[in-house]
């Protein structure tokens, strides 16, 4: 479903992200690990077509500049940016409107995905008087609708109560039954833990592990925790020679 091919951006001569390679099936859920700064945002905005690469990722077959790739994407950003002044319902009949879907059963999709999220009784309000969790939970709602083929979620979990973090892991193991891939972007380690399928590990802009959970059944049982300091403690402890492998500031170029 997504294939991401030596994926490079640099900006000048600093690498954001150097020949990133990883691959996932339908129905499988990837997790894109590192620290602030190791490129994650980069990437995911890369394989959204907001940002000039070069490399080569496809998403269902189809380049990822294609509408044909578009249309299957759903994505929800760190940062929720909903229109201020379009109240919570409004946001979803724009995407119903914008993806040209069924509305009447965009709308019943809609409501059960508002009283999951506890956002009903906010469905006359506007964006910009709302928390950051509650729009970010707008935004997941949005990402949702279409029922994309593809799933990236870029620090989901950021801002929501505990409440909202068990709905959206139940949504995404759903979704995974349903086969759709689904690709988590975040430093936050314990977020994901039970709920991958593999793990690519990122740091100074570069893949320096990939994991697949299947591999290590039958042979011992691993958190995601300790495979990740394992594949990185040397790099965290400067040991690792990048040559001129850098990445920018996470203020400038993502997380």
């Amino acid at each position: 479903m997504l294939v991401v091919s030596k994926l490079t951006k640099k900006y000048g001569k600093m690498y954001a992200n150097r020949e990133v390679s990883f691959s996932l099936e339908k129905g499988e859920i990837g997790v894109l690990l590192g620290p602030n700064g190791a490129g994650k945002s980069t990437a995911i905005k890369c394989i959204l077509g907001l940002l000039r690469f070069e490399g080569e990722i496809t998403i269902g077959g189809f380049s990822n500049k294609t509408s044909d790739a578009k249309r299957i994407i759903g994505y929800v950003p760190e940062m929720p940016a909903p229109y201020e002044l379009l109240t919570v319902g409004e946001h979803f009949e724009f995407i119903i409107r914008a993806y040209k879907l069924d509305y009447e059963s965009s709308m019943e999709y809609a409501e059960e995905l508002m009283q999951r999220f506890q956002l009903t009784e906010k469905r006359d309000s506007l964006a910009k008087n709302l928390s950051k969790g509650m729009q970010q939970k707008i935004s997941i709602i949005c990402a949702l609708l279409p029922r994309p083929q593809m799933l990236l979620l870029d620090e989901p979990l950021v801002g929501l109560d505990p409440y909202a973090i068990k709905q959206i892991k139940a949504l995404i193991l759903e979704l995974k039954e349903q086969g759709t891939a689904i690709l988590v972007s975040t430093h936050m380690i314990d977020s994901v833990e039970g709920i991958w399928d593999k793990a690519f590990i990122l740091m100074k802009g570069r893949i320096v592990a990939s994991h697949a959970k299947e591999d290590f059944r039958g042979v011992w049982q691993e958190s995601l925790e300790r495979i990740f300091f394992a594949a990185t403690e040397s790099i965290a402890n400067g040991d690792w020679d990048d040559d001129e492998d850098r990445t920018g500031d996470s203020d400038k170029r993502g997380t």
